[in-house]
């Protein structure tokens, strides 16, 4: 296998965090989207939709999602799971993870890729330019504002997300805590247990990669 990574993107980081924590030896690749990397002809003909996380095989057969390539090394090295391990408990984290990926991660995404200079033309990812709109990009600010003030709720008296497991709702909620900081939003100081939670998993190696 080969995963194609970027250190400077959220989706990738999602992933990266996954194989760390399940201690999955791969090889990886970073590709430069700064400079347009995944734009090239040669990137295009591993993912033409020019986007990272990627997984390729040696057979060719690729994964170009974030939930495609998590799900696809959650079912092959099951024994560290990070997406439940009762029935249950796997549908409660996947309902937790596409709250925090439709109103986190999604929101910041149309707040960044709205006003950043760099990404002028460059609102969606893909193959296919798009302006920039700069209602949208303060529509998402509010709406990843609104976010953050209601992880405490979200977390409630919980040692994790989901409860008493470490899942891929915590990697994708630190990742958005994360990336609001690159529009000057964080969690608010009434948030205290969502601050003891955000810094323990902070701590974690797998978060400094």
């Amino acid at each position: 296998m080969k995963f194609y990574d970027c250190k400077t993107a959220p989706s990738p980081r999602r992933v990266r965090i996954f194989i760390a924590e399940k201690n999955i030896d791969v090889e990886t690749i970073d590709i430069d989207l700064k400079n347009g990397e995944q734009l090239s002809p040669e990137f295009k003909k591993i993912n033409p939709n020019c986007t990272v996380p990627v997984l390729s095989f040696d057979n060719g057969d690729t994964l170009t999602s974030t939930a495609g390539i998590r799900s696809y090394l959650e079912a092959k090295y099951p024994d560290i799971p990070l997406m439940g391990r009762t029935d249950y408990e796997k549908g409660k984290i996947a309902d937790l993870q596409w709250r925090i990926e439709m109103e986190g991660l999604m929101a910041m995404s149309e707040a960044l890729r709205n006003s950043a200079p760099r990404m002028a033309s460059r609102a969606l990812t893909g193959p296919v330019n798009y302006e920039q709109i700069p209602a949208l990009a303060e529509r998402g600010k509010q709406r990843v504002k609104r976010f953050l003030e209601g992880v405490e709720k979200l977390l409630g008296s919980n040692q994790f997300v989901a409860g008493d497991i470490y899942s891929v709702a915590d990697i994708d909620l630190l990742v958005v805590i994360d990336f609001a900081n690159w529009i000057k939003l964080e969690l608010p100081d009434s948030a205290k247990n969502a601050k003891r939670w955000y810094e323990a998993v902070s701590q974690r190696p797998s978060a400094k990669l």
